[in-house]
Formats: structure tokens, C-alpha cells, sequence
């Protein structure tokens, strides 16, 4: 009875019978490449990534997964210093803003000189013309 709960548990489990099986030698598989030669720019990037110290150290053929992580960390660097650009940006027009209003410097004064220049020219323009 034990012997016959065995067939019906290998039966659902698998369809060929254990000795028919036999390993297949296994051949490179087309999913996934072993090696890939990298390019110059993959080499700066594993270099900048901190993946391998000199390019000398790096080895002809570099696994797609390495040179992914290695631009992946790049990202997330370069992210980071456009993060600190802008908040240097932000905090360089707080200064220029501040020092602006010491000087009474406003968009609404710029604003309002410009188009009293421009009143003067246009009067100046239509006196001229007889």
C-alpha cells in the first residue's frame, strides 16, 4: 500500500519515470551570457564605480550583472550630486536675493523703470513724427 501511494506521488509529481531520465549535458545557455567583452566607457564606469582599482586590473571579460551594478551605482552618485548642485543653486540665489533687496533692487522696480522707459520712448517716438 506504502509502495502504491509512492507511484501515485511520483506519477503526479513527474511524468517520465526516474530511470528514463537521463542528465543532458548542459550546452551555454541563451538567457544568460558568461562573459562580456566591455567597451571603454564600461571600463570608466566599473573604474568610477569603484569596482576595479586600475584598468589594468580589469579582467577581458567582465560579467553583464558587474558592469549593471557598476552603473547602477554611477546613478545613484550621480544623483546624489545633482542633489547637492541644486541645493548649492538655492542657496546661492538666497544670497544674491538678499544682498539684491540691500541694494533695493526688486523685480517690481526693475519692472516699473523698464516701462517708463519704454512710455518715454514712445512719446518721444510720436512727438518726433509730425
Amino acid at each position: 500500500m506504502a509502495r502504491g501511494m509512492d507511484l501515485k506521488i511520483q506519477r503526479r509529481l513527474c511524468s517520465k519515470p526516474q530511470e528514463e531520465s537521463q542528465p543532458q549535458p548542459r550546452s551555454r545557455s541563451t538567457l544568460r551570457v558568461p562573459g562580456h567583452k566591455p567597451t571603454d566607457w564600461e571600463k570608466r564606469f566599473l573604474l568610477w564605480a569603484g569596482h576595479f582599482k586600475k584598468a589594468e586590473d580589469i579582467p577581458e571579460t567582465v560579467s553583464i550583472e558587474t558592469i549593471r551594478a557598476a552603473k547602477t551605482t554611477l546613478r545613484v552618485k550621480f544623483s546624489y550630486v545633482m542633489i547637492a548642485l541644486t541645493i548649492l543653486g538655492c542657496i546661492i540665489m538666497v544670497i544674491r536675493g538678499k544682498q539684491a533687496m540691500k541694494r533695493h533692487e526688486s523685480l517690481i522696480s526693475i519692472n516699473l523703470e523698464k516701462k517708463a522707459q519704454w512710455r518715454e520712448e514712445a512719446a518721444q517716438s510720436t512727438s518726433a513724427k509730425p
